[in-house]
C-alpha cells in the first residue's frame, strides 16, 4: 500500500514537472527576449567606452525594465495555461522595483549603484535557481541553475574593492550581460526544440 502512495506521489509529481516544463517551452520567445535583452545591452555598453555613470545608470534601467517585463510575461502567460512559475514573475517585479529605485535617484554614486547592483543579482539568481526546480532536466535545467549561480555570484564578486568608476562598473555589467545572455540563448534554443517535438508528437 505505501509503494503504491509513493508510487503515485511520483507519478503527480513527474506530471506537474512535464505540464510545468512544457509551459515554459511553449514560451520559448519570451525567454528568448530576455537574451537579447541581455546581449543589446552589453553590447551598447561595450560600444560606449567613455560612458558616464549617468548614462550607464539609464542603460541599466532600461535593460532592467525590459528584462523583467519579459519574465513578468513569460511566468503569466505559463499561469494562464495552470503552470505555476511564480519564481520568474517574482524576478520581473524584482527587476522592475530595481528599476523604479534606480531611476527616482538620478544623482546615484557609484558605490550605491554597485550595492544595489550587487543585492539585485543575488536575489534574482536565487529565484532563478528556484525557478530550475520546476523545469525537467531535459528542458533546461541545468541551464537555468547555471544562469542562476552566475548572477548570484557576479553579485557576489561585483562588491570587489576595484570597482570604483563607471568604466569599470560597465564592464563588469557588460560581462554579466554577455554571459547571462548566452546562457539564456543556449536555453531559449533547448526550450524551442522542445516545444517543436512535442507539436509533432
Amino acid at each position: 500500500m505505501t509503494a503504491r502512495i509513493i508510487a503515485a506521489g511520483s507519478i503527480a509529481a513527474g506530471s506537474r514537472f512535464a505540464r510545468a516544463s512544457a509551459g515554459l517551452a511553449r514560451n520559448w520567445p519570451a525567454v528568448g527576449l530576455r537574451a537579447i535583452a541581455a546581449g543589446l545591452f552589453g553590447v551598447v555598453v561595450l560600444e560606449s567606452p567613455s560612458a558616464t555613470l549617468a548614462s550607464l545608470l539609464l542603460m541599466f534601467i532600461a535593460y532592467l525594465a525590459a528584462d523583467g517585463a519579459f519574465a513578468i510575461v513569460a511566468g503569466v502567460r505559463a499561469a494562464r495555461r495552470g503552470e505555476r512559475w511564480w519564481s520568474l514573475m517574482l524576478e520581473g517585479i524584482l527587476n522592475l522595483a530595481a528599476a523604479s529605485v534606480l531611476l527616482a535617484w538620478p544623482a546615484i554614486a557609484i558605490t550605491p549603484f554597485i550595492k544595489i547592483t550587487s543585492d539585485w543579482a543575488v536575489v534574482t539568481g536565487v529565484l532563478l535557481i528556484a525557478a530550475a526546480s520546476r523545469l525537467s532536466v531535459s528542458h533546461g535545467r541545468g541551464l537555468m541553475v547555471l544562469a542562476g549561480a552566475l548572477s548570484a555570484g557576479w553579485g557576489v564578486l561585483s562588491t570587489a574593492p576595484d570597482i570604483s568608476d563607471a568604466r569599470t562598473m560597465g564592464l563588469w555589467l557588460v560581462g554579466y550581460a554577455l554571459v547571462f545572455g548566452g546562457t539564456f540563448a543556449i536555453l531559449t534554443g533547448r526550450l524551442r526544440s522542445r516545444a517543436r517535438k512535442a507539436e509533432t508528437g
